[in-house]
């Protein structure tokens, strides 16, 4: 079997209204019109409803799609264990909520053929759809977070990645969530790209921060929670990422 050029991995969690307005049709479309070869794999998060069945529906007659079944462990698990079975070169992250449309994969991946090791798209300030108080908390978020880590990184979490595939999952073996894994309990925000980052600019690795198109179309219900508490979490995460470099945990190698 072949080895293709692209691997698209979309974590999938309750995703059901999404999948209702075709976005894996949407990547599908896009994808079949390119020259290079490539797969898709949805990795579902044990959706609690009937995520896994539209998913199965949508990809019938999508050639190179495939659904991965895996329990609940949060977004950071369905990535790391779809990666287990990602046959592409570079492997690219991607919402199923498509905010930012396939079609920008385009703006990335020239950056390999320039020696890049990563790909990272980058929303810009003025985000179409962004309400004013997630602006300025953006804002906020950002400057502290470069002020403590990835101070040459504007936008660490866009939700679209693409990564050398051998350099994902040793990169991904080492973040925190994967390496203590905890029970999880229904959806969660989650501030593990400042950790993937942090990870790839220690190793030296080339990281290209590329903007990219980008409008809120999440339909997904279920997701909601208080700015206040998200907020607190994804702080609470980046100091978590500078305690440990501070410990030295990231100088332990992985298990």
């Amino acid at each position: 079997m072949s080895t293709p050029y692209l691997t698209v991995l979309i974590p999938c969690y309750n995703e059901r209204e999404n999948l209702q307005r075709g976005v894996l049709d949407e990547v599908h479309d896009y994808l079949s019109r390119q020259a290079y070869s490539w797969e898709v794999i949805v990795s579902d998060d044990g959706s609690s409803d009937d995520s896994r069945e539209l998913v199965r529906a949508a990809i019938a007659d999508k050639p190179g799609f495939r659904l991965q079944e895996n329990p609940h462990g949060g977004k950071p698990s369905a990535l790391w264990l779809g990666l287990g079975s990602a046959r592409g070169e570079i492997t690219l992250f991607t919402d199923m909520d498509q905010s930012t449309p396939i079609h920008q994969v385009a703006r990335l991946l020239p950056c390999f053929e320039q020696g890049f090791d990563a790909a990272i798209g980058s929303r810009g300030v003025e985000r179409q759809d962004f309400v004013w108080y997630r602006r300025l908390g953006s804002a906020v978020f950002r400057a502290l977070r470069r002020a403590l880590l990835l101070r040459n990184i504007s936008d660490t979490q866009c939700g679209f990645k693409a990564i050398r595939t051998p350099l994902a999952r040793e990169v991904f073996a080492r973040l925190e969530p994967i390496r203590n894994p905890v029970s999880v309990s229904g959806w969660r925000v989650t501030a593990f790209d400042v950790e993937l980052l942090y990870l790839l600019e220690r190793g030296g690795h080339r990281i290209a921060e590329v903007p990219v198109e980008w409008a809120d179309r999440d339909a997904a219900r279920g997701k909601q929670k208080s700015y206040l508490a998200e907020s607190k979490e994804m702080l609470g995460q980046i100091l978590r990422v500078k305690r440990n470099a501070w410990r030295g945990e990231y100088d332990r190698p992985s298990r």
